[in-house]
C-alpha cells in the first residue's frame, strides 16, 4: 500500500512547485504593474498593524510623515493603506479625483452585521449612498440654517447657565449642549437635563459604533478571509446581529415618538420632519431611513463636543487670544449687556477665526477616515494604485506641520485673519474684493482644515457643526475666563477629548464679573425646563 503512493510523490511535488512558481510570478507581475509610496517594513501576514497604536494614532502618523514625506504606505493584513500628508495631495486625490476615491473599504462587522449595510458613514460609494446623500444635503445646507438656529440659540443659553452654576462640570454641560442640539436638529426634541431612557440608549449605541471602528477592534474587518468561514464558526456574528436589532429598536422608538408629536402638532420643524416629507425617502427602505437619522446623531454630537473642549483647553493655556476675542465681543455686544447672536457674526470675524482654529488645532479624527479607490489610478507618473487601495488623509500631521501652518502648535486665530501670516484668503480677496473675499474665506466651514472630511465624503452637516461651535464658543468667551488648575497643567497634545464619562482635563472657569453673572442667570434661567 505504501509503495503504491510512491509514483504519485513526484506528481505532488511538481504540482506544489507549479503553484509556488505561479504565485511568485503573479506577485512579480503585480509589483511591476503597481507602485506605492515608501513606508515602514512590516511582518508577514499582519503587515504594519502592530506598529500603529490602537488609539491616539496621530503622533505616530506624524512621525511617519516626517520620515517618508507627502505620502507613505503601510500594510494592514492584505490591505494597502496610503496616507496623504499634505493638503496638496489631499486636494489632488480626494478632492479633484473624488469620483474614484470616495468609496469605503469592506467592514463585515461594523458595516454589514452591526449596521445592515445602512450606515451612511461606512457605506460604499454607489447609487444608494448618492441618493441618501442628496436628500441629506438638501435639508442640511446653509439655506435651512434659520430652521436650526433657534435650537442652537436656546441650548447655548442653557450651556452658559450650567457652566455658571457648576463650573467643574463644564464637560457635562458641553456634552448636554452638543447632544441636545443634534437631538433637536434631527428629531425636534431637546434634552433639557440628563439623558434618560431611549435617548441614553441612543447615545450609547453611538459610542459602541465608534469603538467598533477602531483599528483591530474586530478581526473580520481587517482579515477578510474570516468572513468566508462557515456561519456557525463566526464567533462575532451573534454580537453584531444583536447590536443591529438594538439599533433598529432604538431608532424606531424615536421615529414613532416623532410621528406622534407631529400628529399632535407638538414637533417643531427639524431634519426628520423634512426627511419624512420628502417623496424620495420612501424609496430608501425602512431600515435605511432609520439609519439615516441615527447616523446624523452619531456624527453631529461628538464633533461639537470635542471641538468646544479643545477651545476651552486653548483658552486656559494661552490667554493672549482670549483677550482679543473678548475685546471684540465687548465692542459689538457691550460689556455684560447681552449675549452675542448669530446676526452679530459679520461683525465678529475674530470669533469666526476662533471657531476655525478650534477645528484645526488638535484634530480629533487624527488619521482621517479611510477612502477606498474604485479603479486603478496613476499619480504624478510615479505611483500606480490598484483598485481597492485604502487612502486616508493624515489629519494630525497636516494640521501640525510647519509646511502647512506657521507656528502650528499655537492656537492662533490671527492666522485666518491676516493674509501675511499664511496667505489664507488670498485667492478670495483677489477674486471678489478685499473685505468680501476675506469674509467668504473665513466663514466657509471647509476652508483651512480637514476636520469635516474631504471630497464627496465631506460631512453633510458641516454648516450645523460650524454654527454650533461658533455660537457656543462666542457665548462662553463672552461670559467666562479660563485658567489652568495650579499644579495640573493641560497637556494639549494628549487630551482625550473623545472621553464622555469624565473631564478630559481639569480647568478653572470663572465668570468675568458680577454683571456677567446677572446676565447669565437672567437669560439662562429663562430656558431652563423648556421642552418641545
Amino acid at each position: 500500500m505504501a509503495s503504491s503512493t510512491v509514483p504519485f510523490l513526484p506528481t505532488i511535488l511538481l504540482a506544489v512547485a507549479i503553484l509556488v512558481v505561479t504565485k511568485l510570478w503573479s506577485n512579480y507581475q503585480w509589483h511591476r504593474k503597481y507602485k506605492f509610496p515608501p513606508g515602514p517594513k512590516g511582518v508577514p501576514f499582519f503587515g504594519n498593524m502592530f506598529q500603529m497604536p490602537p488609539y491616539h494614532q496621530g503622533p505616530w502618523a506624524k512621525k511617519m510623515a516626517e520620515k517618508y514625506g507627502e505620502m507613505f504606505t503601510i500594510k494592514v493584513a492584505d490591505n494597502n493603506w496610503v496616507f496623504l500628508n499634505s493638503s496638496r495631495v489631499v486636494n489632488d486625490l480626494l478632492e479633484k479625483r473624488s469620483a474614484i476615491y470616495s468609496s469605503r473599504p469592506p467592514m463585515p462587522y461594523a458595516s454589514s452585521l452591526m449596521s445592515g449595510n445602512c450606515r451612511v458613514v461606512v457605506q460604499p460609494y454607489g447609487p444608494q449612498w448618492r441618493a441618501l446623500r442628496k436628500i441629506m444635503h438638501s435639508i442640511l445646507n446653509i439655506k435651512n440654517a434659520p430652521t436650526f438656529a433657534p435650537f442652537q440659540d436656546l441650548e447655548s443659553k442653557q450651556l452658559v447657565y450650567e457652566v455658571l452654576q457648576k463650573p467643574d462640570m463644564w464637560w457635562k454641560a458641553n456634552q448636554r449642549f452638543a447632544n441636545s442640539v443634534i437631538m433637536s436638529v434631527v428629531f425636534g426634541k431637546r434634552i433639557p437635563d440628563k439623558e434618560e431612557g431611549n435617548i441614553r440608549e441612543l447615545f450609547n449605541t453611538s459610542q459602541e459604533f465608534i469603538m467598533a471602528l477602531q483599528p483591530g477592534a474586530n478581526l473580520v474587518d481587517t482579515f477578510y478571509v474570516l468572513d468566508k468561514i462557515p456561519k456557525p464558526l463566526k464567533w462575532w456574528r451573534g454580537r453584531g446581529e444583536r447590536a443591529f436589532k438594538r439599533l433598529l429598536k432604538v431608532y424606531s422608538t424615536e421615529v414613532e415618538d416623532l410621528k406622534r408629536r407631529m400628529s399632535e402638532g407638538k414637533c417643531p420643524p427639524c431634519f426628520a420632519t423634512k426627511f419624512l416629507d420628502n417623496p424620495e425617502t420612501e424609496k430608501l427602505g425602512h431600515a435605511q431611513m432609520l439609519f439615516a437619522l441615527g447616523s446624523l446623531m452619531e456624527a453631529g454630537s461628538d464633533t461639537s463636543r470635542m471641538t468646544l473642549s479643545q477651545i476651552i483647553a486653548a483658552a486656559a493655556t494661552d490667554s493672549r487670544w482670549v483677550k482679543n476675542a473678548q475685546e471684540e465681543l465687548d465692542r459689538v455686544c457691550g460689556y455684560a449687556a447681552r449675549l452675542p447672536e448669530f446676526t452679530d457674526r459679520p461683525k465678529l470675524p475674530y470669533l469666526s477665526a476662533v471657531a476655525k482654529e478650534g477645528f484645526r488645532w488638535r484634530p480629533f479624527a487624527e488619521i482621517g477616515m479611510p477612502h477606498m479607490l474604485i479603479k486603478d489610478d496613476v499619480y504624478e507618473g510615479r505611483y500606480r494604485f490598484p483598485v481597492g487601495t485604502i487612502v486616508t488623509w493624515n489629519s494630525w500631521s497636516i494640521a501640525l506641520s510647519e509646511d502647512e501652518h506657521q507656528d502650528p502648535l499655537r492656537f492662533w486665530p490671527e492666522r485666518w485673519l491676516d493674509p501675511f501670516i499664511e496667505g489664507f484668503g488670498t485667492k478670495e480677496r483677489k477674486e471678489i474684493g478685499e473685505d468680501e473675499g476675506a469674509r467668504k474665506a473665513l466663514e466657509d466651514p471647509l476652508n483651512g482644515h480637514w476636520s469635516f472630511g474631504a471630497g464627496r465624503r465631506v460631512c453633510t452637516g458641516y454648516h450645523v457643526g460650524d454654527t454650533n461651535v461658533w455660537i457656543a464658543a462666542a457665548r462662553l468667551l463672552y461670559c467666562f475666563d479660563f485658567q489652568e488648575v495650579k499644579g495640573k497643567p493641560i497637556d494639549t497634545m494628549n487630551m482625550n477629548v473623545a472621553e464622555h464619562r469624565a473631564a478630559p482635563f481639569e480647568v478653572r472657569i470663572k465668570v468675568r464679573s458680577k454683571q456677567h453673572r446677572a446676565l447669565v442667570e437672567r437669560v439662562g434661567g429663562e430656558v431652563i425646563g423648556v421642552r418641545y
